[in-house]
């Protein structure tokens, strides 16, 4: 795994950038088209990412390689049709003839370079088996469809029928478009010119996505080799790729969370297969996602080795956009035998058998305190209602096992109270007699705490002062003395 560099895009409207996080994009494998794969025996996981091709950049990439139909990718299979084919016209969408109140030009999208605004979607658009309702448009020639978004949208997650570095506003002409009509959302280029090589003239392309999961890229006018544009300022990629993200929190930094990227799967089509009047069409394959209970996700016989985690009640092959949720609910170590856990049938069992011996306790008590006298042994196992009464019947007896403790503990907390507030009269008390006797020391409570004072009461104080012990005498109350006290030596 490594890291790569991206160029930087702006959102304009939409989901708020994550730009208080950092965002690390990490490829773990990339699935290079050179030749088909087998439809058969064909498992993408974690444990035989070591058999794959090696990782590739895109210098190393070989162009030479020729596409064949019905490739497999593992979550798609491709049909590229070339400009003498029937099909590249028929997949080709003239927005011209559509509904004019539905076909919008993005006035800002036309207008600027290297921006991105999110757009939402009127169905649910299945994208690696994950429903999608929003996407996000860029001006370089793809479509970001991940949730987090951060400037670097041209890393992953991105549906790219050419990406590049394409300026719409050098020219008046060019136009951001896109088209929505309820089952399908067709996204163009229209006459688009590379902003490093305006003269080599301008690109018209268009992605469309339908409801089924599939996906076209049509285009109409290429002026040169896919191959040939520079990556030097933008990436140049056609294809797919999907990823998901981990958060860390960083110890050091509170309320700071570092958000990785981690690309799971990229199809890549060769770009010299691109020209005037060709389209490709993707077609999605079977996902574990789409199982829903535990036989038939572990049963289930598709590109993948799919484990049912009990915990999420989720079919997954461990890599898509839950991975986090997978990894932390300790999901891998519960499906390492892949199986139907049975132990867990048998605890769902005997919690079955614990309520309704629960419920046949209540019920024999509320008989008993009835004036009913008949009884009848049950014939059948309880129902779900009989269920609910049993848990209603638990909880309204520990509801009064609280009230009897709170019974009990009702005295001591108003005898605390009551404490409390006698204490805070008490002390209310010294406080106002002070503040009096201190205004009003001719009163007869201010004579009688004078004459009491401590300066007054018949005894030496003992005094520490430079280290050596001194005495004062105090005076007897009611005698004045003159003259001085000779003490005897002794």
């Amino acid at each position: 795994m490594f890291c790569w560099a991206e160029v930087s895009y702006t959102t304009l409207q939409g989901a708020a950038q994550t730009d208080d996080v950092t965002v690390e994009v990490l490829r773990r494998k990339r699935w290079l088209v050179s030749e088909a794969r087998p439809m058969t025996n064909n498992r993408a996981s974690l444990e035989s990412a070591e058999d794959l091709p090696g990782m590739l950049d895109d210098s190393e990439a070989d162009n030479s390689s020729q596409i064949e139909e019905d490739t497999d990718h593992n979550y798609y299979t491709s049909k590229t049709y070339g400009p003498n084919d029937p099909m590249s016209k028929e997949l080709w969408v003239n927005i011209d003839q559509m509904d004019k109140e539905k076909v919008k030009i993005h006035g800002i999208l036309s207008n600027t370079h290297r921006q991105a605004a999110r757009v939402n979607l009127s169905f649910d658009f299945p994208f690696y088996g994950h429903f999608l309702r929003e996407i996000t448009v860029a001006t370089g020639g793809f479509i970001y469809t991940g949730d987090v978004v951060h400037r670097m949208l041209t890393a992953t997650q991105y549906i790219a029928p050419l990406m590049a570095n394409f300026d719409p506003s050098l020219s008046r002409n060019s136009t951001v478009i896109y088209f929505d009509n309820g089952t399908a959302l067709v996204v163009q280029w229209d006459h688009v010119h590379l902003q490093d090589s305006y003269s080599l003239g301008s690109f018209t392309f268009q992605a469309t996505l339908h409801s089924d999961g599939r996906i076209i890229f049509a285009y109409k006018e290429v002026p040169i080799q896919i191959s040939k544009i520079s990556s030097v300022n933008h990436p140049v990629k056609v294809g797919l790729s999907d990823a998901f993200v981990v958060v860390h929190r960083i110890q050091q930094i509170p309320n700071v969370r570092r958000k990785t990227i981690y690309e799971y799967h990229r199809v890549e089509l060769l770009k010299n297969k691109i020209t005037n009047s060709t389209a490709v069409e993707m077609m999605p394959l079977p996902t574990c996602l789409q199982f829903t209970s535990c036989s038939t996700c572990i049963a289930a016989e598709i590109n993948f080795n799919c484990s049912w985690c009990h915990r999420l009640n989720r079919c997954s092959s461990g890599f898509d956009r839950h991975r986090q949720d997978w990894v932390d609910n300790s999901c891998p170590d519960e499906t390492k035998d892949n199986t139907c856990d049975i132990s867990t049938t048998q605890f769902q069992s005997s919690t079955a058998a614990s309520v309704t011996k629960a419920t046949t306790r209540n019920r024999a008590a509320t008989e008993a305190d009835s004036t009913q006298t008949t009884s009848h042994p049950p014939t059948s196992a309880p129902t779900e209602d009989d269920t609910k009464i049993a848990l209603h019947l638990k909880d309204n007896g520990a509801a009064a096992a609280e009230s009897t403790a709170e019974r009990d503990t009702h005295p001591l907390h108003t005898g605390l109270i009551l404490g409390m507030l006698l204490l805070m009269l008490v002390m209310m008390a010294v406080v106002l007699v002070t503040v009096y006797i201190y205004h009003h020391p001719s009163s007869a409570a201010g004579i009688f705490f004078i004459e009491r004072r401590p300066s007054r009461w018949p005894a030496m104080k003992f005094r520490r002062g430079s280290g050596y012990p001194a005495y004062a005498e105090v005076e007897p109350v009611g005698q004045e003395k003159e003259g001085f006290i000779e003490s005897e030596q002794c």
